[in-house]
């Protein structure tokens, strides 16, 4: 092993386009739609329409600067650049701490859906396989994980266009309603098209956008595109088109076929679709697209803390000793680490209560925000650093420069506000400052600002 190699870059653009789909097409869509649904109603749509704009222009302003510069560790580095050191540490350290949170979820996860199979035997030793099994996916070489992305995320992919189409052919043709088209009117026959109001609509904006935590993956896979300059803006144009279809659609087609009053009530919306044209097994089969879910976003978590670290330690802003790359071209200290402390989120899901999922995704959401208002407030501060010849041969360039940005980050701290407001996301607003405070401590603390 050495430090003076440097990181393999052997994703290609299907791996890059699936992957950012993968880590954003999980827990937000197959869990928590339904809690999403029940706030808002059909009016949903506008929630992941509304948060799905915002995330666009956040990637085209991240996608300006991995065009222009494409380094591993992304948005941490072009903080540190454009912002400051200080900046730059904290991203970093945030947004390997978002992953170490989400990842915890997701291994307990895992665990909790094996035990559909298996009753008789306990979750954690499901979660520790797991969590094993994807250390070492992450650990062979780039492409390995590359590659069990792309067929992880395309299991959920193919489910969730099986259960449009199926929909369509119910709302359409009556297939399984005794050939009686159900229509759409379910969408406004129950208390409206929004019978919660705008409250409603705020209120599952939370929700929505911890739905979206993950697409700013493609700026952290920069480092180890093969073609950064052509696959980064393909992956990053295509995949928002990809998640509006897949959120907006697949609950467009939910909610015209049941009540959505009655969603979440029942089981899984999704389960409840492949029921209805009378596939017996469906709950199976749905089982086993959400193991393969919550595999992905561990997968993924794991890719990005373990480059997240090995880019502090670059900037000297964590242990040398994470800038060792194995003979493979991987981080292999780094991704270790991070997967070590993972095992403390395997002892502690299993001890603590339910209640503590929600304030995981909360404070997830709480660090997902952060990195955004980041990723916007570099591409400003980068902007201003060129030429007006350097701006005109920008080959990929940030949408509705600056305003866009200006009303984006005005959403962002609408989004603190909503969770701050309600009881339940509150924790977020108090761990997430706590952590952040702790990071200034710790940077100053240990000299980085003399470095």
């Amino acid at each position: 092993m050495g430090d003076n190699q440097k990181l393999h870059r052997g994703l290609e653009q299907r791996h890059i386009t699936l992957m950012s789909l993968g880590a954003a097409i999980g827990v937000g869509l197959f869990l928590g739609s339904a809690t999403a649904i029940n706030l808002a109603g059909p009016a949903i749509l506008i929630s992941y329409i509304v948060g799905g704009i915002a995330i666009l222009i956040i990637m085209r302003s991240l996608g300006e600067m991995a065009v222009h510069n494409p380094v591993a560790g992304s948005f941490s580095r072009y903080a540190k650049d454009y912002l400051g050191p200080l900046a730059g540490y904290i991203t970093g350290w945030n947004y390997w701490f978002l992953w170490v949170v989400t990842c915890m979820a997701e291994i307990t996860a895992v665990g909790v859906y094996m035990q559909m199979w298996y009753p008789d035997t306990p979750s954690w030793i499901w979660a520790l396989a797991a969590l094993v099994i994807m250390t070492m996916v992450n650990l062979i070489t780039v492409k390995a994980y590359g590659e069990f992305e792309f067929w992880f995320a395309l299991i959920k992919i193919i489910a969730i266009l099986a259960m449009i189409f199926v929909g369509l052919g119910v709302i359409i043709f009556g297939i399984g309603n005794g050939g009686v088209a159900v229509g759409i009117s379910n969408l406004w026959s129950h208390g409206g098209f929004a019978p919660n109001g705008v409250t409603g609509i705020l209120m599952s904006l939370q929700m929505v956008m911890f739905a979206y935590l993950g697409v700013e993956m493609i700026g952290v896979t920069a480092g180890e595109a093969k073609n950064p300059k052509t696959v980064i803006p393909r992956a990053i144009d295509t995949v928002f088109w990809r998640i509006l279809l897949f959120y907006v659609g697949a609950l467009f087609v939910i909610m015209s076929i049941y009540p959505w009053d009655e969603i979440g009530n029942n089981g899984s919306p999704f389960v409840l679709m492949f029921e209805q044209i009378g596939i017996g097994p469906a709950a199976g089969i749905i089982n086993f697209v959400v193991l393969t879910a919550a595999l992905s976003s561990c997968n993924s978590g794991i890719f990005s803390t373990g480059r997240m670290l090995f880019n502090l330690a670059e900037q000297k802003q964590a242990s040398a000793s994470f800038k060792k790359i194995s003979r493979t071209g991987v981080p292999s200290k780094a991704i270790v680490f991070s997967a070590t402390l993972l095992l403390v989120g395997v002892v502690l899901n299993y001890l603590v209560p339910e209640k503590v999922f929600i304030w995981v995704t909360s404070i997830s959401t709480f660090g997902a925000v952060w990195t955004w208002g980041i990723i916007l407030l570099s591409q400003l501060k980068f902007r201003k650093t060129l030429s007006k010849g350097e701006v005109s041969r920008l080959t990929y360039k940030a949408l509705f420069y600056p305003f866009g940005s200006y009303i984006v980050l005005a959403f962002l701290v609408l989004v603190l506000g909503l969770m701050a407001y309600f009881p339940e996301t509150r924790i977020a607003l108090i761990v997430g400052p706590i952590w952040i405070i702790g990071l200034v401590f710790m940077y100053f603390k240990n000299g980085f600002d003399k470095r």
